[in-house]
């Protein structure tokens, strides 16, 4: 009688380490009431409890984070584990974690179980110009990654912000291409950003160019009559009508001109300026007359002069 332990597959353990291979399926696959569209939003996979079972009698470091890679591709990230409630054999994948693996619906991935640094810096490129609409994508950023374990320079993850899915690039993370972002603060981690793909600069018009060909032609500046001061009608307090319609002299079109913009306007510079009205010149009524002559005019009594009885 003999009895081969080896007759049925484990998972191989080397130096307390967790290796073995899972069919792996998006969470959209996992069977059940619930829906686990929290899995989508994070960076974490949902694995066997058999898993949990050799993970326990290993000295494993907590906490428990993995390297999956897909042989066939030559591709390979790193994730965390949320829940040992798969089958036996397979283990669930948010949808843009098999899009970086290349993986398909019931594809082999290697699980491998790994230690890893703690984030010191990292930097992300939005996959579209969207991501700009945010008015503090740093905050949302740190609010999305609480959901995740660990990031890999070259993964494309996708966070959701307003029943929106906005794709980031990791371009760089240190101090190595793998970081755990479990036990680090993102307010005092350096985030940067890149630019968006498909982000243009916006182009910066020209300075406007002073005429110098004279005085121009302000002819055009004379629109519709538009606001006149005082032109509304009064209310009497006695309620009576008479003697409150309005009675405006007529304005020609030509009268109202609008302003002529200051070209030479210059920062920082105030500029006063004050309409005066040349004064009218009297007519002389002949050369000797206009000379001044003290006394000259004509003197009036107070009492009339009237006719004695």
């Amino acid at each position: 009688f003999s009895f081969n332990m080896f007759d049925h597959p484990i998972p191989r353990v080397f130096q307390n380490r967790f290796s073995t291979q899972y069919r792996c399926f998006s969470v959209s696959m996992l069977a059940g009431p619930n829906d686990r569209s929290d899995v989508e939003k994070g960076g974490k996979i949902i694995m066997p409890p058999s898993a949990l079972d050799q993970l326990s009698r290993l000295n494993i470091t907590y906490p428990m984070l993995f390297k999956l890679t897909n042989k066939n591709s030559d591709r390979m990230t790193h994730c965390g584990v949320l829940e040992f409630v798969a089958d036996e054999g397979i283990c669930y994948l948010p949808h843009w974690m098999m899009q970086n693996l290349l993986l398909e619906e019931g594809g082999l991935v290697q699980v491998e179980s790994v230690n890893l640094q703690v984030a010191t810096y990292s930097k992300f490129q939005p996959q579209s110009p969207d991501f700009l609409d945010i008015t503090n994508p740093k905050a949302v950023l740190e609010n999305a990654l609480r959901n995740f374990a660990c990031l890999t320079t070259g993964d494309v993850i996708a966070i959701n912000y307003n029943e929106k899915i906005y794709e980031l690039r990791v371009m760089e993370t240190k101090p190595d291409k793998a970081v755990s972002i479990i036990e680090c603060d993102m307010n005092e981690t350096q985030v940067d950003f890149d630019a968006p793909l498909g982000y243009k600069e916006p182009e910066r018009q020209a300075p406007h160019e002073e005429s110098t060909e004279g005085e121009a032609d302000h002819s055009g500046y004379a629109g519709e009559l538009g606001f006149r001061a005082f032109s509304g009608s009064g209310n009497r307090l006695d309620g009576k009508k008479k003697g409150v319609e309005p009675s405006p002299s007529p304005i020609k079109p030509g009268d109202i001109k609008r302003g002529i913009p200051n070209y030479e306007f210059k920062l920082g510079k105030i500029t006063f300026i004050r309409n005066s009205r040349p004064l009218v010149k009297k007519v002389e009524e002949d050369e000797a007359g206009g000379r001044f002559v003290a006394f000259s005019g004509e003197g009036q009594s107070l009492r009339k002069k009237g006719r004695k009885p």
